[in-house]
């Protein structure tokens, strides 16, 4: 645990630590600025991979938020950086959006239907086929490597709703071939040791904020990082005494922290 003026890059998750839906929380633009003021950085970290880092930007600018393409790091960002340490290139057969697909295209990936890939990579694909799932079903099956970008297993949306996510996805293929995929997304270690590498942060001066015990907060623990539990979002008081997963610090919000920075 390093002490919190002594950190100079904050992780921060999106939605229940900055903002709720389309509301900002209170005083998380107070906090962002003071980062900003004090020459320190934040990024935004999501295991969403079903939209790209412009959509976001987007978001955060039309809340207020100062942000740019490089403030915000994705769960499918980090699929293609680890994918590209073991097999630049590769053909991949990718259950993903169109945002994802882009980004995999960049990275310099090809996109296979009608062959056997390289890789099966299934991020939060909204475009979901009946197809899809068993194209991937039968690659999988025949050994193919098999990657997601995240586990979650649902997607919160407007009115305290949710949509099933990347995780029901996988428990789909699981319940059919009886594999599971390496995982890049919190709580994952892949996703921090990409940002690391990306933007050249030291693991000591980096802290990982936000509001469920689960992702964020045991991706700070498993990784050795300072790890903000902020109790804005789906995390309680209580549910953080009983977890045994620990945060290094625990905030009623992000405002909470400005005076320890």
């Amino acid at each position: 645990m390093t002490p919190l003026n002594q950190i100079k890059c904050f992780l921060l998750d999106m939605d229940g630590t900055i903002y709720l839906g389309d509301e900002l929380i209170d005083g998380a633009l107070e906090f962002l600025n003071t980062v900003k003021r004090q020459k320190k950085r934040y990024i935004f970290i999501t295991n969403n991979s079903s939209k790209n880092r412009g959509a976001y930007v987007k978001k955060l600018n039309g809340m207020g938020i100062p942000a740019c393409p490089d403030d915000v790091f994705t769960s499918g960002e980090a699929a293609t950086i680890c994918l590209n340490r073991v097999m630049p290139g590769a053909n991949v057969y990718l259950l993903g959006t169109p945002a994802l697909k882009d980004e995999f295209m960049e990275a310099g990936f090809k996109l296979v239907k009608n062959k056997t890939p390289d890789c099966v990579v299934l991020g939060f694909d909204t475009t979901l086929t009946y197809d899809k799932l068993r194209a991937a079903c039968d690659f999988i099956r025949a050994g193919v490597p098999y990657y997601a970008t995240h586990p979650d297993l649902n997607c919160p949306v407007e009115g305290g709703r949710h949509m099933p996510d990347a995780g029901s996805m996988i428990a789909f293929i699981k319940a059919s071939t009886k594999q599971t995929p390496v995982v890049f997304g919190k709580p994952n270690r892949f996703i921090v040791e990409a940002i690391m590498d990306k933007y050249g942060l030291i693991k000591n001066e980096t802290a990982i904020v936000g509001d469920r015990l689960y992702t964020d907060i045991k991706t700070g623990v498993d990784f050795g990082m300072t790890s903000i539990l902020v109790l804005t979002g789906e995390t309680t008081g209580a549910m953080g005494a009983r977890s045994r997963i620990k945060s290094d610090y625990a905030f009623g919000s992000v405002k909470e922290i400005i005076p320890y920075l």
